[in-house]
């Protein structure tokens, strides 16, 4: 063991000079290796402090060798302080290394024999207790860390959900949003809703957009994960095709509008357009392709009196009668109203497909071949397919 006088010496000579030893830190910090060195967000007074402070924590643990360094105070709250003034970790530990070793070397200085067993062992409790208070250190600055990019994420996700909601009409927290999500105010904008794969975008995607200047912010909500996008200089159909290539689900695109202000507008129309995508749909549309869809998505009332009126003495059929003149009205809808061109596409003559069309009209109790009828059975069919579960 150290003789306790020995100890009690060496420890009040350094303790005396504890404020040239704080210089000498400082010094060390700006000349050894200045690569190393940010403390540009720190002032020198905080910079001197920490610096006093943490050197005489380590000569309180060597005249306490029974304290527990684990989860130490000091440096826990040295380690806090600088994450939230975001010095980087990497300084901090070099800083806590050239600590020690000045430490080590006053205590070389005081020491009259550093030969001695005694004087070995004060050097093994010295790097002991520099390794537990680097411990503690990193323990508390990647907690902190931690705490601050979940505040940052839950402020980021309240700026967009204000964007979604309409906030964006207020002047000033429109110019406050689109600088902290890094965002132009001007400028088209498509919006995203994206929904069915785990997760629906893929991993990166915002910086492999980012990469091909198309800027965008996405957030996920309960139900979809939603992206606002920057249409800059592309052309809508540039972006949608690199947007697509991130989903491995499906989702579906606003129309453009005219500025960040309009997302909430722009949000509304894109879950309407992924609403109207049902079954294993994949993929992405845009609401541009899927008017009438989802106008029958949005007066769900009316799309089933529609289907109802417009299908149901075929939708009363057998299954088997029911599917195959309802696939054989949607084949001659595609194809032109025309018998000839429906034909090859459901593998059967011209007349079988004629006389299918003639039953349905039978059944209906009225004519297919009218421009009411061709939009009313359109739109039928539409809402017919809607009913599909997603």
């Amino acid at each position: 063991m150290i003789p306790a006088a020995s100890t009690a010496t060496l420890l009040a000579a350094c303790r005396a000079e504890i404020a040239a030893l704080t210089r000498r830190l400082i010094v060390a910090i700006f000349t050894d290796n200045p690569d190393w060195t940010d403390y540009s967000s720190v002032t020198r007074l905080d910079l001197q402090d920490g610096c006093r402070r943490y050197l005489t924590r380590i000569l309180d643990l060597l005249e306490n060798p029974g304290v527990v360094i684990e989860d130490d105070e000091v440096a826990a709250s040295i380690g806090e302080h600088r994450a939230q003034q975001g010095v980087p970790l990497e300084v901090m530990l070099r800083t806590f290394r050239l600590g020690g070793r000045i430490v080590w070397e006053a205590l070389v200085t005081h020491s009259d024999d550093t030969g001695s067993s005694e004087f070995r062992e004060i050097g093994t409790a010295t790097w002991a207790v520099i390794d537990g208070l680097s411990s503690s250190l990193v323990t508390a600055y990647r907690n902190t860390e931690l705490d601050k990019v979940r505040r940052d994420e839950r402020h980021r996700h309240a700026l967009i959900e204000d964007l979604l909601a309409g906030r964006a009409h207020d002047v000033a927290f429109l110019a406050r949003a689109a600088r902290e999500l890094a965002l132009p105010i001007e400028g088209s904008y498509l919006v995203v809703a994206a929904r069915g794969a785990t997760p629906p975008l893929r991993i990166g995607a915002e910086t492999a957009l980012a990469a091909l200047g198309i800027r965008s912010v996405w957030h996920d909500r309960a139900q979809t994960t939603v992206g606002l996008v920057s249409i800059a200089a592309h052309s809508v159909t540039t972006v949608l095709h690199h947007i697509r290539e991130q989903l491995p689900g499906c989702g579906a695109a606003s129309p453009r509008v005219p500025g960040l202000a309009e997302v909430g507008t722009a949000h509304a129309l894109a879950v309407t357009a992924l609403d109207t995508m049902t079954g294993e749909a994949n993929g992405l549309v845009s609401l541009e392709d899927r008017y009438p869809e989802a106008l029958l998505v949005r007066s769900p009332d009316l799309a089933a009196l529609l289907v109802s009126h417009g299908l149901g003495p075929v939708l009363a059929l057998p299954d088997r009668e029911r599917e195959l003149l309802l696939q054989t009205l949607t084949a001659w809808l595609a194809h032109g109203c025309s018998a000839a061109n429906a034909a090859p596409h459901l593998n059967c003559h011209r007349n079988t497909v004629i006389n299918r069309l003639n039953r349905i009209s039978a059944l209906l109790g009225r004519p297919l071949e009218t421009q009411r009828s061709y939009v009313e059975l359109s739109l039928a069919l539409a809402a017919l397919k809607l009913r599909e579960p997603a």
